[in-house]
């Protein structure tokens, strides 16, 4: 058995497609959906998320600020900013890029931006929505997933699913997202004893925890779908995630691709959680 490829790229080209006729639908009453988005200090790999963030914004027909500062941004400029943009009416998403300096505490700028506003879905009224079922924004890159299990029609009704990682971005609202459609769900961690004991019970495995091959081929229950959010280098320095790809596409049914799966869905979602937004304004 070889796994098929859950392509991101052309998943999230046609979510895009479905943005953009979105938007315009709403410019043609007058309302531009916009995003502002602020990167405090010169972390590399922050200035690329950024640029691909608003490139994505532009291409899709969406207003976006892209705001710089330096690293030496005070905690009260960057909360006293973030209250202005609460109050624009021409800004219906805030996002402020992750990690922030030492000095600035990230929790409380996060908790500082409106929850209407809320389209990385990390503000605590967000967790609660989901948590109880009301509407809110999902985290982008959980969301992700979810459209990727539904873009192959998989019904996760009495499935068993495996989320490894319990993190507050991913791994614990992707069990949350996983138990709203009905799944039975095991979220493993660093703690865990045994963890290919569960894996291998798996119906889907979400591995997300920044590692690479936390999951083996010999983990995997055969036929099982595989959802790889990990981020990391090979040797080689190539892209990979946390999913030894090669050994899992012999055993999967389904498998996403690292990069070009979950990658580009994250951004995706970050637009349709800004549109929505602007939805809910226009109403």
């Amino acid at each position: 058995m070889t796994a098929q490829l859950i392509d991101g790229n052309a998943l999230s080209k046609q979510l895009r497609g479905e943005v953009t006729r979105r938007a315009s639908a709403l410019k043609a009453r007058g309302i531009t959906p916009g995003l502002a988005v602020i990167l405090v200090g010169d972390n590399p790999a922050s200035q690329i998320y950024v640029r691909n963030k608003v490139k994505a914004c532009e291409d899709s027909g969406l207003h976006s600020v892209l705001e710089k500062y330096d690293a030496a941004l005070s905690e009260d400029d960057l909360l006293g900013r973030i209250a202005a943009l609460n109050r624009d009416p021409a800004i219906h998403g805030i996002l402020v890029q992750l990690p922030l300096p030492g000095h600035i505490d990230a929790q409380k700028v996060i908790e500082s931006i409106s929850p209407d506003k809320d389209v990385d879905g990390f503000h605590v009224a967000s967790a609660g929505a989901l948590l109880v079922g009301r509407p809110g924004f999902w985290p982008c890159t959980p969301y992700g997933c979810m459209k990727m299990l539904e873009s192959i029609g998989y019904d996760l009704k009495g499935r068993h699913a495996v989320v490894i990682g319990r993190s507050n971005i991913v791994g614990k609202p992707m069990a949350l997202m996983l138990l709203q459609k009905n799944a039975t769900v095991t979220v493993c961690h660093s703690a865990t004893p045994d963890l290919s004991a569960i894996t291998r019970q798996a119906d889907v495995v979400v591995a997300a925890v920044g590692k690479r091959n936390v999951l083996t081929a010999d983990m995997v229950k055969p036929g099982a779908v595989v959802i790889d959010v990990g981020m990391n280098r090979n040797d080689q320095g190539k892209l990979c995630g946390d999913v030894d790809f090669d050994g899992v596409r012999q055993v999967a049914g389904w498998i996403t691709p690292v990069p070009g799966g979950v990658g580009p869905m994250t951004i995706t979602m970050l637009l349709v959680n800004t549109l929505e937004a602007a939805e809910r304004t226009a109403g």
